[in-house]
């Protein structure tokens, strides 16, 4: 149940800034970011289940990040892996779009999701939940496990803490922003949201960072992309909670 901040071309500096958060069961297989042996430009991590990724950049400037849809009572195993959406666009040339548009053509083969896809050029979002598509407007959002920017206490938190640091500096610290990928403050009661799972799990699920006993926060990224194109590309994972590893990219975008 994964979580994806972002602040968009509303900075002297900076085109593109993400903090993103990808949670999963600790067991499930997974490649740290690195670019992909079949697709020498793409750099994002695997899941190496079912292949798919969850978020991921290319030297070209393409852009894509999803995070799933929370509705237990509706989830169908039968559905096609929801990652490809993400890989399928890294490694084509559609235009977003035209892209998201054949996505809502085939929406029901998935599960309920959240996308972001976009170039240096433009910025989209679609959800098969709400079946919109968006042109993304300019500022700061965050995509947890409902709609953009609905108001859970981790979204709004997170926009917050991303937004009152990123207008108040002309270069960003990749560090301010794991520190507040690494918020685990827990949403009172009252603010829960309701999404058909129990109470004490959905309590579980509401910081920021999760850490439980068998699922949890798995790797944190963060993207910065100037005005220029220079692309910083970190990414920190972790196992039961606790730092792994860092892996870190800077490239120049091509033909941007």
């Amino acid at each position: 149940m994964c979580i994806i901040t972002f602040h968009y071309n509303d900075h002297i500096h900076y085109k593109l800034i993400v903090a993103a958060n990808r949670d999963e069961f600790y067991e499930r297989p997974t490649a740290q970011a690195h670019f992909w042996e079949d697709k020498h430009n793409v750099l994002a991590g695997r899941d190496l289940e079912a292949m798919g990724t969850w978020l991921g950049m290319t030297t070209t400037g393409r852009f894509a990040a999803l995070t799933n849809f929370r509705e237990p009572q509706r989830f169908d195993k039968s559905k096609r892996s929801r990652g490809h959406i993400v890989a399928d666009f890294l490694t084509s040339n559609d235009e977003p779009q035209n892209y998201l548009e054949e996505i809502q053509r085939e929406k029901d083969a998935y599960n309920g999701f959240n996308i972001l896809v976009g170039t240096m050029r433009s910025l989209y979002y679609y959800s098969n939940r709400h079946n919109e598509i968006m042109r993304v407007p300019s500022g700061t959002h965050s995509i947890s496990n409902h709609l953009m920017n609905t108001p859970w206490p981790k979204v709004e938190r997170a926009k917050q803490l991303m937004r009152d640091y990123v207008m108040k500096v002309k270069y960003v610290d990749v560090d301010e922003l794991f520190h507040q990928l690494k918020n685990n403050e827990v949403a009172d009661d009252e603010l829960l949201p309701n999404t058909g799972i129990d109470r004490s799990l959905e309590k579980q699920l509401s910081p920021i960072f999760i850490q439980t006993e068998s699922y949890g926060t798995r790797s944190s990224t963060v993207i910065l992309v100037t005005h220029d194109g220079e692309v910083t590309f970190v990414e920190r994972t972790y196992q039961n909670g606790k730092f792994r590893d860092e892996r870190s990219y800077n490239f120049d975008i091509k033909n941007r």
